[in-house]
C-alpha cells in the first residue's frame, strides 16, 4: 500500500498521527510552506503517495484578524492546491477543518448541511478551504472538529494547568459551549476515514467530530482542575467580560451522527482523553 503523506509535523494532530502512523511521510514548514500553495502541490506530485491528509493550518484565531492574506493562503489556497494535486493523482484527500465555519447561534448541535456563517477571518478562510477542496474534483473528505487539546503545543488544557498552579481563582467564559476533542482521537478518526476511502472511492464528504459530553469552557476548566488535583476555583464569566480581537462562536456543539453512521466512529469521551493527557504531562 502506498504511503500516506501528511501536511503538518509538530502540531497537535500531526504529533498524534506520527505515533499512530509512523510509516507515513510528514511535511513540516521547512519542507512544505503552506504560504506557498504551488510548493504543496509539487510535494504531493513528487511523493507518489496513496493518500493525503492536511493536518496543518493557520490556527491563531486572533492573529488571523491582523494577517488575513497569510491566513487565506494557508487555510484556503494551500488546501485548494493540495486537493487539486491529489485529484490529478487519483488519491483520496482528507482536510481537517473547524466549528468556526458556523456563526455560533442557537443551542442545537450543528449538522454538516447547516448554513455556514463564520464570524472572523479564521473561520472564513477555513470555510473557503473547505469549498475549494470540494470543488477540486477528486475524492475528498472534510473533518470539522472543535476545542482540540493534547499534551503538545499550546492549548486550553496546558494554559489552565499553568495558571491553575499559580492562582487561587480563574475567571473562565461560561456562555460558549462545545465538545473538547483529544488530538489523539482526531488522528485516529482521520486514519480510519482515509482507510475506508482508499477501500471505496465513493466514500467522502463533510463530517463532524468532537468529544462528548458538550460543556462550556468553564466546565472544561473545572474538570481540568479536578483531575489535576488543583485547588484553583473557577468563576464563570460572560464572553463580553473577556473581549478578544476575533469573536468566538457561542455554540460550537457538533452533531456527530453522520461519522458514526458512515464510518462507525463514535464521539470520544474527552474526560478520559484529558486523563491520558495529564498522565503524559506528569513527569
Amino acid at each position: 500500500m502506498s504511503a500516506l503523506l501528511v501536511f503538518g509535523r509538530t502540531g497537535q494532530v500531526a504529533t498524534e498521527l506520527r505515533r499512530l502512523a509512523p510509516d507515513a511521510s510528514f511535511l513540516g514548514r521547512d519542507q512544505a510552506d503552506l504560504a506557498d500553495p504551488a510548493a504543496c502541490a509539487r510535494a504531493i506530485r513528487a511523493s507518489g503517495c496513496g493518500a493525503v491528509l492536511n493536518a496543518a493550518a493557520h490556527t491563531a484565531v486572533d492573529r488571523a484578524e491582523a494577517e488575513p492574506d497569510l491566513a487565506r493562503a494557508v487555510n484556503a489556497a494551500a488546501p485548494a492546491a493540495m486537493a487539486q494535486a491529489a485529484a490529478q493523482m487519483g488519491v483520496p484527500f482528507l482536510h481537517i477543518s473547524t466549528d468556526y465555519v458556523f456563526d455560533g447561534s442557537g443551542e442545537r448541535p450543528w449538522v454538516e448541511s447547516d448554513p455556514t456563517g463564520p464570524l472572523g477571518v479564521y473561520g472564513a478562510t477555513k470555510l473557503a478551504g473547505e469549498q475549494a477542496v470540494a470543488a477540486a474534483g477528486g475524492q475528498w473528505a472534510v473533518l470539522r472538529t472543535s476545542w482540540v487539546f493534547s499534551a503538545h503545543g499550546a492549548n486550553f488544557v496546558k494554559t489552565m494547568l499553568r495558571l491553575g498552579a499559580e492562582r487561587q481563582e480563574l475567571r473562565v467564559v461560561a456562555d460558549q459551549h462545545g465538545g473538547p476533542t483529544p488530538a489523539a482521537a482526531i488522528a485516529a478518526a482521520s486514519l480510519a476515514m482515509l482507510g475506508a476511502m482508499r477501500a471505496d472511492a465513493a466514500r467522502g464528504g463533510v463530517y463532524h467530530f468532537s468529544g462528548a459530553p458538550d460543556t462550556s469552557w468553564a466546565g472544561f476548566a473545572r474538570e481540568i482542575m479536578a483531575q489535576a488535583g488543583l485547588a484553583c476555583r473557577i468563576t464563570e464569566i460572560a464572553s463580553s467580560d473577556y473581549p478578544t480581537p476575533a469573536r468566538r462562536p457561542a455554540n460550537s456543539r457538533l452533531n456527530c451522527a453522520a461519522i458514526l453512521r458512515d464510518f462507525g466512529i463514535s464521539r470520544p469521551d474527552w474526560r478520559a482523553g484529558l486523563a491520558k493527557v495529564l498522565q503524559e504531562l506528569t513527569p
